[in-house]
Order: C-alpha cells, then structure tokens, then sequence
C-alpha cells in the first residue's frame, strides 16, 4: 500500500503551558484541496509551520510521500516540493515586487526544469500575473498594501514549483471582487492551468481561512481545530452541520 502524500501523525506542541496542537493527525491525498478552519487561537498556523519546518514539535511526526521531515530545514522542505505563505508576511520591501519572486525562481527545485523553462524573470512575471499584481513588478514591496502583499506571498510561493502548497489566510484583506477572483485562480492552479508546469497536475493544498463562504466553494475536505486538536474532518457540507464544529464556534449554549 502507498504512503500517504502528506501524513501528520500525533503532532504536539507547546508554548510554556499552552498546548497549540494535541495529538494532530491526518492524511493529505495528492489531488486534495483541504481547508484547515477553526477559531482564534485554534493552533492552525501553528500546525502549518511544523508541517513547513519553521517549528519543530515536542514530539509525533510529518512524513511527505514516504520520507520523514519532521527534522529537516525549512529550505529542505521547500526544494522537496512544499512550499506556504503566512501572515506575518516579509518581503524584500526595498527590493522591486518582481525581484521578491525571482528570488523564488533560483531555489534548486525550481530550477530543476525541462525544455520549456523560461527566463528566470519571465517566469517570475507569470506568477505575479496569476497571483494578479503584474502591473506593479517594478513598484518596490514596501509600496504595496496589505492585499497586494498576500498576493506577492502567493507568487512567491507558487515559483518554486510546489507539489503541495499551505496557504495561511490567502483572502485576507482582498474586497469581495478580489475574493472571488483568486478563489478561481487558486482552483485552476490547483488542476495544473498555469504556468508551465513540471508536473500535468496542480499542488495539493492546506487553506486556512476565515472567510468561509469562499472557502467552502473550493475545498474538497476540511479539517476543524478548536484547542490544538482535531474535532471534525468532513465535507464542507458536512462542516456547517456538525455539532463539534457549532460548538467549538458558538459555544454550547447555540447547539
């Protein structure tokens, strides 16, 4: 039987007393767009910087296609095939918004191409175009407002060719319009319509997100932490009706 494509097994970490993930399992198919959902505090980024190796766990495990990564460094794991963007965003800000993603391009996985790679600059153009900001490439990053900056954050993820893909709030700060539109452009990276791509296929992806209704239209599973752990791996028209999930949101008094 096949490894899972990305296997977290009993993942704990603490921050003094507080525990951010308790005993976190789960599995990621490689044709997954999974969406990781949960309240403030709920230990979902967290959980996505010990599967990228920013974190190091207490104890448990990461295994992606087979190897354990648990240990490894973080540019490792990206030339490996993951890559993510965070909140906490940090740009080259006195550099151009294009040279930030060119910086993506010269990673050894990314240069690792066949015969249609392309000029290290015109790939990074295609990824500023998906990510939408092409028309500012040359503006520095300090200019660019808080949306736009999680859009540099997806460019330069998506240039070093990921098979897998962690995005932490990719609609953060973007209006309604700009909501809907990358919620298309991410689904169509997810199937492989960009961009020239090593692999016929799109990445599989983990998605945190606050603004349910266009997450929901994308993913095909979620996953819900409240406290670190686990409650609830089901649809997302399942999600809406589970008692954990209203719970963990609304509190018992709602149910």
């Amino acid at each position: 039987m096949a490894a899972p494509f990305l296997e977290v097994s009993h993942l704990n970490k603490a921050f003094g007393g507080l525990k951010a993930t308790n005993d976190v399992s789960f599995n990621i198919a490689r044709d997954e767009i999974v969406g990781l959902i949960g309240p403030n505090g709920a230990g979902k980024t967290t959980l996505l910087r010990l599967i990228t190796g920013i974190l190091k766990p207490d104890s448990g495990a990461v295994r992606f296609k087979g190897q354990d990564i648990t240990r490894m460094k973080v540019w490792d794991i990206v030339n490996l095939g993951i890559a993510g963007t965070f909140q906490n965003m940090r740009p080259f800000r006195r550099l151009p918004i294009i040279a930030n993603v060119m910086v993506s391009c010269l990673s050894p996985r990314s240069m690792k191409t066949g015969e249609w790679v392309k000029r290290i600059e015109a790939k990074a153009m295609d990824a500023l175009e998906f990510a939408g900001i092409s028309d500012m490439a040359l503006e520095k990053a300090s200019t660019l407002s808080q949306g736009d900056l999680k859009r540099l954050e997806v460019a330069r993820a998506i240039a070093t060719e990921p098979e897998l893909l962690l995005l932490d709030e990719p609609f953060g700060g973007l209006s309604p319009a700009e909501t809907d539109l990358m919620a298309k452009s991410v689904k169509r990276l997810h199937k492989g319509g960009r961009f020239g791509r090593l692999h016929s296929e799109g990445p599989a992806m983990i998605i945190i997100e606050h603004k349910l209704q266009a997450l929901m239209k994308i993913v095909d599973r979620v996953i819900v932490l409240n406290y670190g752990t686990v409650v609830a791996q089901c649809s997302p028209e399942e999600v809406v009706q589970h008692p954990a999930v209203i719970e963990c949101y609304l509190g018992k008094g709602e149910i």
